[in-house]
């Protein structure tokens, strides 16, 4: 359990080192069960990510319970606990409020596949929900529906969400995310980029999927 809490702070920490999220960090969370209940450690509200220790992470069970005399989760713990419901293979999220996913969400459109690596995100497009208030039961909805058969997806006028079968995967991915999105405005800056098609990106789905096998 305390190798899952220093991971959380290792890539909290993270976050603002690479400037994925500099002045709004954002949360991460892995999934645990603790004292036989299954649940999450999730990164506390109101706390700055450099200044955290082992006692500062939160447990909260996938039924929603935390202990209340403790530090708060997160304000976004809800979206946490729908996606460790709802998805088996989510075992750490990464929230990230980093720039250029951010700037793209707020035109809550998904970004077609301008290039492959638009697959890494699980399908033919990286999808954008529409706009709720955050800590939410309406966002949670609303990225779920836009996580059906992706495993990352923006979140409108918000930043991004990734997730993976561990922090460091999760993690990469929401730096793939980031860069994806970076490469995408300064396409968009040149004119209306060239769109794969939906063959092609089944192509490189089956080639991503037999890779990651490998």
């Amino acid at each position: 359990m305390s190798k899952l809490k220093a991971e959380v702070i290792k890539y909290s920490k993270k976050l603002s080192v690479i400037n994925l999220s500099a002045l709004s960090p954002g949360n991460i969370s892995v999934r645990i069960k603790e004292r036989g209940v299954d649940g999450f450690y999730i990164t506390p509200s109101g706390m700055k990510y450099s200044s955290l220790k082992a006692k500062d992470i939160v447990f909260v069970s996938l039924k929603g319970i935390f202990d209340k005399k403790k530090n708060k989760p997160s304000s976004e713990w809800r979206f946490h606990q729908d996606i460790y419901v709802n998805k088996k293979k989510a075992n750490a999220i990464v929230h990230a409020h980093s720039t250029c996913a951010t700037a793209v969400s707020v035109h809550q459109k998904s970004i077609p596949a301008f290039h492959y690596m638009i697959g890494v995100a699980g399908g033919e497009d990286i999808k954008c929900t529409k706009y709720a208030t955050f800590g939410t039961r309406k966002l949670s909805k609303n990225i779920l529906s836009a996580l059906k058969n992706r495993l990352a997806c923006l979140i409108g006028n918000h930043g991004q969400i990734a997730f993976g079968e561990n922090l460091n995967k999760a993690f990469e991915l929401a730096q793939e995310i980031e860069n994806i999105c970076n490469q995408y405005i300064n396409a968009l800056r040149i004119g209306i980029p060239k769109i794969l098609s939906k063959k092609e990106m089944k192509i490189v789905l089956g080639k991503m999927k037999n890779y990651k096998k490998g």
